[in-house]
């Protein structure tokens, strides 16, 4: 009989910006074994007068830092179709495609340039959360992805990589107070308060 904790994968998740409904889910095949977190005190100013000295601006900028293995050992084992024809690229390409914009919108954006379009807006996204568990979901921005493909199969698919994720937290600051990802953000501070509270 096994002792060990049940461990939950963590998760990223994509959601429409709008309406908040889940679009995809990214598990992680394995939990980092660590996570680094930095909080930058949103603060008044560099030399705030004395009456200003503890007043704060806004929540923390927040950012997070992982790194995620991937392998695909076990599928091949169990000759599993897709990691016997592509190895890990498909779960590769699903965390890149992160922070690409949509082939169609490039598309679509090249075509208003050559109709001579004066403004193209920049491309929206989807929503991305990170999902470590039920009291720490919080909206997110990817803003490092790096990459380390560490085997290979017969056919130079890649088997398995570490990729170190980047991770910086959206918070009212950043998005609207009343949009899915403003819910999200207070959801998370509020069971950091909560929390709190059983310390």
């Amino acid at each position: 009989m096994s002792v060990s904790p049940l461990v939950r994968q963590g998760a990223i998740v994509t959601v429409d910006p709008n309406s908040g409904a889940q679009l995809g889910t990214i598990l992680l095949q394995y939990n980092p074994d660590t996570l680094t977190r930095s909080l930058k005190p949103q603060s008044v100013g560099d030399q705030p007068d004395r009456t200003e000295v503890q007043r704060l601006t806004g929540p923390p900028v927040e950012t997070i830092k992982g790194e995620v293995e991937i392998d695909a050992t076990d599928q091949l084992a169990e000759s599993d179709p897709v990691a016997m024809s592509f190895g890990i690229q498909p779960q590769l390409s699903a965390l890149e495609l992160l922070v690409y914009p949509s082939s169609s919108t490039l598309i679509a954006n090249e075509a208003l340039s050559l109709l001579g379009t004066i403004e193209i807006l920049p491309m929206d996204s989807a929503l991305t959360v990170f999902a470590w568990n039920r009291n720490r979901m919080t909206p997110i921005r990817i803003t490092e992805l790096e990459i380390a493909e560490e085997a290979f199969d017969p056919q130079l698919n890649p088997i398995r990589a570490k990729v170190t994720l980047g991770m910086r937290v959206l918070s009212i600051s950043d998005v609207s107070f009343t949009s899915p990802a403003g819910g999200l953000y207070m959801a998370y501070q509020i069971a950091k308060e909560a929390m709190a509270q059983q310390a």
